[in-house]
């Protein structure tokens, strides 16, 4: 069923405020602004806001604005007083990129099944993980949605996880696994990303390649995985050079990188691990006064905000962001309620065509 404008606007503040972007008792942005943010009318956004102060997530004060109330902290993530079930949400990251989108799917799930919702993020940081983990468990989660820390490295939170399984506590992993663990999961195919992405590189006639990645992420592993099948299948020949690593703690440094290797004047087209690297290398580039795509093609992934603004729109990989916050929190519910598992879930990306690739 479709939402109503001012509806879709409330749960949009909603998300804001779960995810700590709108802390407690912190002003949430004017009428007015919210007007232009949304291209809809006064009344609409009013009856957004009505909304969020029936429901306890704001409130108005008179000549002075609207404001965060602290009471959907006790609304959202009480247990014993409302009746309602708990799931844990547990992300790397809340505020930033796609993750806002999976969260919204999630708590909207989660609310029209009348669950409530637990958040907490990683920071991409084992010791923020383990804080999370045992937060839940204190709390006494009937549930848990987690996405992976750091999950192509070791984890020394691994114990913790098997504790959960031991307590039957219900567990779905979004985005990577854990390979060490035995976890149901909800993820896009990477592999298949990072093939589709290189292979379009190389049917616009692009034979000089670099790869961006990330190491410290499973998904960054298996899109490697795709640009070297992509190569291979190709006859298209890489070296150590045409690779470019990072990780959560060197992303700092990474454009720079990229920038000091095209300087060799050899790569024309660039396969980024994600839109948050392919948006800031365009920015950096075109500072620098290159064209894009006239001097590099560039490739992002996860069809992010970041790949429809700025100058240059991204040819990127789709990501089913508030899709897969909706169908883990089906997941999770249906596997609480029947005492079963449910299956996997494997999105198959698709290349979306804009503006950063040339045809050469």
């Amino acid at each position: 069923m479709n939402q109503s404008k001012y509806q879709t606007i409330a749960e949009e503040i909603r998300t804001k405020i779960l995810a700590g972007v709108y802390p407690p008792d912190s002003a949430i942005p004017p009428e007015l602004q919210l007007q232009k943010d949304y291209g809809v009318s006064r009344h609409t956004v009013r009856q957004a806001i009505s909304v969020l102060v029936s429901d306890g997530f704001l409130r108005k004060e008179k000549g002075s604005g609207t404001y965060v109330d602290e009471r959907y902290k006790s609304l959202n993530t009480s247990n014993n007083k409302t009746g309602h079930k708990t799931i844990g949400v547990i992300t790397t990251y809340l505020s930033d990129y796609i993750f806002p989108t999976i969260i919204r799917g999630t708590e909207r799930t989660l609310r029209n099944e009348n669950y409530s919702l637990l958040l907490a993020s990683t920071n991409n940081d084992y010791t923020e993980e383990r804080e999370c983990l045992e937060k839940m468990m204190d709390h006494g989660v009937d549930g848990l949605i987690v996405e992976p820390t750091k999950s192509a490295l070791y984890n020394p939170n691994l114990a913790l996880y098997v504790r959960l399984r031991e307590r039957g506590i219900p567990l779905v992993m979004i985005n990577a696994v854990y390979e060490e663990l035995n976890v149901p999961s909800i993820c896009v195919d990477d592999v298949k990303g990072g093939y589709l992405g290189t292979e379009f590189m190389i049917q616009n006639g692009h034979r000089n390649l670099l790869f961006v990645t990330k190491t410290d992420d499973l998904q960054g592993k298996y899109r490697l995985k795709g640009f070297i099948e992509a190569c291979e299948e190709n006859e298209i020949q890489f070296s150590a050079n045409d690779v470019i690593t990072y990780t959560t703690e060197s992303f700092g440094q990474v454009i720079q990188e990229i920038v000091a290797r095209l300087q060799k004047g050899d790569v024309t087209g660039i396969i980024c691990y994600n839109d948050q690297i392919a948006n800031l290398l365009t920015v950096e580039l075109v500072g620098r006064g290159y064209k894009i795509p006239d001097d590099f093609s560039i490739i992002g992934n996860d069809d992010s905000v970041l790949s429809r603004i700025g100058s240059v729109k991204l040819t990127t990989l789709s990501h089913p962001k508030e899709q897969m916050g909706t169908d883990a929190a089906s997941w999770i519910v249906r596997t609480i309620e029947t005492g079963k598992a449910e299956e996997d879930i494997l999105y198959e990306p698709k290349l979306i065509e804009r503006d950063s690739v040339k045809k050469i």
